[in-house]
């Protein structure tokens, strides 16, 4: 459903921030590895939800629109040339808390997940930690729903090798 009519652009703004903050933020960070860089990210991906809210047509929920958007956001600042230059080895310390406690084998799992390649990663990413169906996460990176499949069955192998103490993924 689009957003209400009732609504001004400014509210609903408001209301998505609220909202979707914390998953679009923790998003942002495993993608690029950098807390500030994550913060940009952030404020990008609800400047260009802002300016879009006229083409929201409600075809998919507003959290996978707008993780959608900072997917996409995250990819166009991985691909600046600067970025490949600098080191960005994320510290789990500065990572924004969890609404659980993680134990320490979900810390070494986060770890194998953010080594994973970036394909792998992605969809583990959107499906396994978003909570994003493999028809949702497929349209958020444009690949068909059976690559999202192949791709989830692949990273689920490597990490299993690894968290059983095989090859790094």
């Amino acid at each position: 459903m689009a957003f209400s009519k009732a609504e001004n652009r400014e509210d609903i703004l408001r209301r998505l921030m609220e909202t979707y903050e914390i998953p679009v933020r923790r998003m942002c960070y495993m993608y690029l590895k950098d807390e500030h860089l994550a913060k940009d990210a952030v404020q990008e991906t609800f400047l260009k939800a802002y300016l879009a809210l006229d083409a929201f047509r409600g075809d998919c929920s507003e959290k996978t629109w707008l993780i959608r958007i900072a997917v996409n956001v995250c990819h166009s600042m991985r691909r600046t040339s600067w970025m490949r230059f600098v080191d960005r080895r994320v510290s789990l310390d500065t990572l924004p808390e969890p609404v659980t406690q993680a134990d320490y084998g979900m810390t070494e799992l986060t770890l194998d997940i953010m080594r994973l390649p970036r394909k792998y990663m992605d969809v583990v990413l959107l499906h396994d930690y978003q909570g994003f169906t493999v028809r949702e996460a497929g349209e958020m990176l444009h690949i068909p729903h059976q690559t999202v499949i192949s791709r989830l069955k692949k990273a689920h192998q490597l990490l299993r090798i690894s968290l059983e103490g095989g090859t790094q993924p």
